[in-house]
């Protein structure tokens, strides 16, 4: 790889962790193959505690502008969320992003949290793993947890409802 070319693609994950930010995404994966032996495989994520405006933000058009090589075929729309689904509740915190949650810091080591602890808003309460790259997500708001709905190394998606905080 030349230096043109690395500067190039470095351009280009610079202008993909701008879209993130502009468009209140979470996560963008573009491949670009430039031969037979030459390709780039990005995917740029980023955490933050997502807010009303953010969850509008990815809605379908949003994910297919930004990715125009995704297939034509429509899409079924999600089943709508039923009244007992943990993320409708109030003070559910969810994932900003996909990747495996942790508990604790390593294992053996005691948890972030408990059910009962109060706990005060920036605190980390779990860590979500996701490319290698360990993601402290800190509470949104201070208040006692009342809920865990992730066991210790849970695969999630964005979005998946975490703890309850009352």
């Amino acid at each position: 790889m030349t230096k043109k070319d690395q500067d190039t693609d470095v351009k280009f994950i610079q202008a993909l962790a701008e879209v993130l930010k502009t468009n209140d995404l979470a996560e963008v994966r573009v491949k670009r193959e430039y031969g037979a032996d030459s390709t780039l495989d990005v995917r740029v994520t980023r955490a933050f505690a997502p807010t009303t405006s953010a969850l509008a933000a990815v809605t379908q058009p949003q994910i297919a502008a930004v990715s125009p090589a995704a297939n034509t075929q429509s899409i079924p729309p999600s089943p709508s969320p039923t009244p007992d689904d943990p993320a409708n509740l109030i003070g559910a915190v969810t994932s900003p992003m996909v990747g495996t949650v942790y508990l604790q810091a390593e294992p053996g080591s005691q948890p972030f949290i408990s059910v009962g602890d109060k706990i005060t808003e920036g605190q980390t309460i779990l860590i979500v793993e996701a490319m290698k790259t360990m993601n402290q997500i800190p509470a949104p708001k201070s208040g006692k947890v009342a809920r865990i709905l992730v066991d210790d190394g849970t695969p999630v998606e964005f979005g998946t409802p975490l703890i309850i905080i009352e």
